[in-house]
């Protein structure tokens, strides 16, 4: 079974709905500091990411005690995708305002969009616990924690979270995509499809076609995939990340052609998209178009910087292009955070040994040799070596 990987934007805009409260905080008292931050807030409102940054940067470096200063800042790092930094600025704007739950939710969506699932799981299973049930945000976070624990591999823990509230929302789109994924992952497909048809199957809008064809993807349905997704373009072409859901199904069918074609149309509209960029930069990398290859994968990890399966490409295309020494540390932290990521292994083996390290890339191939004789254990039909993804071990395909 097919695990689920990364977020469909559409999901997003039902899950990423901010907590009641101000994100820009608009402060209009005459002395120098506020009079910057009005300054650096109309910036932002207006769209001026960079300048708004600079604005509150410079305030920073004067009082670096304002929380609020520091809140918007992450809000405006957020929007231009540089998450880590969005990240650095929530935690420390919380660890002055413990209580503000604005900066916790922001938080957690920092963490959620940079694919630290866990972190982000964490900050929304603090806020859930301290938000009364009659909220509407109470529900928000919880879908935002089921979606973190499919990411994590943890169905049945989503199946539990979700199932109790069904009976109550039961029509809500977002709670029937993820308890219907969370099925379908622990292997009860017949029960997921259920709850998904009944929700998605009446409705012929490009949104509605997109997650249907996202569920069958997970089921390695790709043809029905497909068709799904060409009938979402045939209602809305410029859907976000329509595009890179269309592309994986093509990588699966085995047409790379018409998959780069296609994560380009995305990327046009969307250049920070993690996905589009991660499966162009691989299929490039196999066509030997190493420089638009190297552009692509460098953009993906610079987007999440702990995604292994981005890192590993990345590496082998630094050790493609004779720089084993560039590929070492990624491989190196690829393999300690998944120590049964095989593929990895194998070239972390092979680039120590270019590197004149064969010690280690002898220990290297005997950890390979140790996992698969462990995994052909367990499947013995398993073949080539490669261990199936998991919970905790990146997928090796779309």
């Amino acid at each position: 079974m097919r695990r689920l990987k990364a977020v469909i934007p559409v999901l997003a805009c039902l899950l990423l709905a901010p907590v009641a409260g101000n994100q820009v905080i608009a402060q209009g008292r005459a002395d120098d500091v506020e009079s910057a931050f009005a300054e650096a807030t109309r910036l932002h409102q207006s769209g001026d990411l960079e300048g708004a940054i600079r604005g509150y940067l410079a305030i920073l470096a004067r009082r670096p005690e304002r929380g609020d200063v520091r809140s918007n800042l992450g809000a405006a790092y957020a929007r231009l995708g540089r998450y880590e930094d969005a990240i650095a600025q929530y935690k420390q704007a919380l660890a002055r305002d413990q209580r503000n739950q604005t900066i916790r939710y922001n938080l957690a969506l920092a963490y959620y969009k940079a694919a630290w699932f866990a972190e982000a799981a964490g900050e929304m299973s603090s806020l859930i616990a301290s938000i009364p049930k009659d909220q509407p945000e109470w529900f928000s976070a919880v879908l935002l924690l089921a979606d973190c624990q499919v990411r994590l591999g943890e169905y049945k823990k989503v199946i539990e979270l979700l199932s109790p509230l069904e009976a109550t929302y039961g029509a809500d789109r977002a709670l029937a995509y993820l308890l219907g994924s969370a099925l379908i992952s622990d292997n009860q497909t017949p029960k997921g499809q259920v709850l998904i048809d009944r929700v998605f199957r009446g409705e012929d809008s490009a949104e509605a076609h997109l997650l249907i064809g996202s569920i069958l993807l997970l089921a390695d349905d790709k043809h029905g995939a497909v068709k799904e997704f060409e009938r979402a373009m045939e209602l809305n072409p410029k859907l976000p990340g329509l595009q890179t859901w269309y592309g994986r199904a093509l990588m699966r069918l085995g047409d790379g052609e018409k998959a780069i074609s296609v994560f380009k149309r995305e990327l046009a509209d969307n250049p920070n998209d993690f996905e589009a960029n991660l499966y162009l930069g691989i299929l490039l990398k196999r066509d030997k178009l190493v420089d638009e290859a190297f552009e692509r994968l460098s953009r993906a990890t610079r987007l999440r910087p702990r995604d292994s399966y981005a890192r590993y490409h990345l590496a082998a295309l630094h050790a493609t292009r004779g720089k084993p020494g560039e590929a070492l540390p990624l491989l190196e932290a690829v393999a300690k955070e998944y120590p049964d990521f095989v593929e990895a292994r194998v070239l972390l083996a092979s680039v120590y040994y270019r590197l004149n390290r064969k010690a280690d890339g002898d220990r290297e191939q005997a950890v390979v040799q140790k996992l698969n004789a462990e995994q052909q254990a367990k499947q013995p039909g398993a073949k080539d070596g490669v261990i199936p993804p998991g919970p905790g071990k990146p997928p090796t395909d779309p």
